[in-house]
């Protein structure tokens, strides 16, 4: 059993879940829009990564006897020039989820809620691999610049991503 406290912090990490998905949705709109296919589906694949995080929080708050709440979200950007503002703005979004799972890791300890710290160790890791992921994209499409069969090379790597669900993940999109 959890504190009303932590189930409430977990409850409000997951909507940020929710809201990374939407923003990453956008995010495969807006580079299907400029033509870059792959870096659409790059996105799609990191969509249906955070919506498996927002049901593996759902799924922890109510296996911890607590009732979730949907809170209404704020719109997301929809435009983007570049793909490498797309992949800043990436780094920069998952820095931000780093720094909430930090926390919540941190009020679990001030809790001795040992469930919730291994439960979050997980996410942990998982940002890591995430920003290394974005900073290595950054870094190649800094290399390239404007190039245009540059970004074409970026963008034909981007679509060979597949989305691979988690072993006690639901299926979800």
């Amino acid at each position: 059993m959890i504190s009303k406290k932590m189930a409430e912090s977990l409850n409000k990490h997951m909507n940020l879940e929710l809201y990374s998905a939407n923003i990453y949705l956008s995010m495969a709109s807006c580079a299907n829009s400029l033509g870059l296919k792959g870096a659409a589906n790059w996105f799609m694949v990191q969509y249906r990564e955070e919506m498996t995080h927002f049901i593996k929080f759902y799924n922890y708050i109510v296996d911890q006897g607590e009732n979730i709440q949907i809170r209404e979200s704020k719109s997301v950007p929809n435009r983007y020039s570049t793909l490498l503002e797309m992949m800043e703005k990436t780094l920069e979004h998952e820095q931000m989820i780093t720094k909430c799972i930090n926390q919540l890791s941190e009020e679990a300890v001030q809790e001795k809620d040992h469930a919730t710290q291994i439960f979050l160790q997980w996410f942990i890791t998982e940002q890591i691999e995430e920003e290394n992921n974005d900073r290595d994209l950054i870094g190649k499409l800094k290399l390239v610049g404007d190039n245009g069969y540059g970004i074409l090379m970026i963008d034909t790597e981007m679509g060979q991503r597949v989305f691979t669900p988690l072993p006690d993940a639901p299926a979800l999109v």
